[in-house]
């Protein structure tokens, strides 16, 4: 493998684990990077990394936990020689990749984490507090399974127009999935007509609230203060955008997607497209997990001919690199 001819794609929330990253301490580097995370989060990452599953599903926990993990393996990857050519993230993920692009520091995206995943669990614990505190009557999200994500996308416009309220196409994962945002009786009404559409399956998931839509842009108002107090500065490798599925070209193109990217759909399927079409050697997941590994797979042809994936976020994964 040309280990300068490599794509680094970084998971997002979902993906976390407790423990994980630890065994990435051997590294110097690594070790630096966790007394950075620790004292801009005010707390040892440490002990942030080895929360209990539930804890870690918090947002305001999940974000800075992944995010020192996803970019903790990017370290350790570059302690063994590998510098990517490219790089991209699944929603969260992508602020490890604005660093691994040269756009923000480190530092910078610890303090941008911090205040994001504040502000989004705000937002999710306001709208849950609307809801009369019942998780199972708030806003959240569903996947639905076995439909096109374009013919979801039709549909959700189509039902819009005839008076369905508050459903929005939030994540686009794969040519087999796409995951839904709402308000409780939006995902009730669409599971029904999802279903009567021919979709295999629609599960509720297990979230703080309706990421990527417009039910959550308190938690982007909140965010702006500190997102506009960081400078962003031009990339120095590729670097693919969740909100447009292409590359962005400048720093502040970036900023500008930074906000725009907590209310908008992740177009992951077009970004892995134009990935595709860069001509890369390979990708590799860089952080926690092997979600993107699926996804991936499910949009890479058939017959095998595609750029091969590879997991990178443990120090076993990198070894067999």
């Amino acid at each position: 493998m040309n280990k300068k001819n490599v794509v680094y794609l970084f998971p997002g929330q979902g993906a976390q684990f407790p423990g994980m990253a630890m065994d990435l301490l051997e590294s110097d580097t690594v070790k630096s990077l966790f007394n950075t995370a620790s004292e801009i989060f005010g707390k040892d990452v440490k002990e942030l990394l080895q929360s209990d599953a539930d804890t870690l599903k918090r947002t305001d926990v999940s974000q800075p936990a992944i995010t020192v993990a996803n970019l903790a393996a990017a370290e350790y990857l570059k302690d063994k020689g590998f510098t990517p050519a490219a790089c991209a993230g699944f929603s969260l993920g992508e602020y490890a990749a604005l660093v691994c692009a040269g756009i923000v520091s480190a530092a910078d995206c610890f303090r941008l984490i911090k205040a994001r995943g504040e502000a989004m669990q705000k937002a999710s614990d306001k709208l849950r507090e609307a809801s009369g505190g019942d998780a199972a009557a708030a806003p959240g999200m569903a996947a639905i399974v076995g439909l096109a994500p374009e013919q979801v996308e039709e549909l959700i416009a189509k039902w819009t127009n005839e008076g369905v309220k508050d459903l929005y196409a939030a994540n686009i994962n794969s040519p087999k999935q796409l995951v839904v945002s709402g308000t409780a009786a939006a995902l009730t009404e669409a599971e029904t007509r999802f279903k009567e559409a021919g979709a295999k399956r629609v599960i509720r998931l297990q979230v703080a609230g309706p990421f990527h839509s417009p039910l959550i842009a308190d938690a982007a108002n909140d965010f702006s203060p500190t997102l506009e107090s960081v400078k962003f500065i031009d990339p120095v490798i590729a670097i693919f955008s969740n909100v447009t599925g292409k590359k962005i070209n400048s720093g502040d193109e970036a900023k500008k997607l930074a906000l725009q990217q907590i209310t908008s759909p992740v177009r992951w399927v077009e970004e892995e497209a134009s990935i595709a079409a860069g001509g890369y050697e390979a990708c590799l997941e860089v952080g926690p997990g092997k979600v993107l590994q699926g996804l991936w797979k499910d949009s890479s042809p058939a017959d095998g001919s595609g750029i091969p994936v590879f997991a990178a976020g443990t120090a076993e994964d990198i070894s067999k690199l």
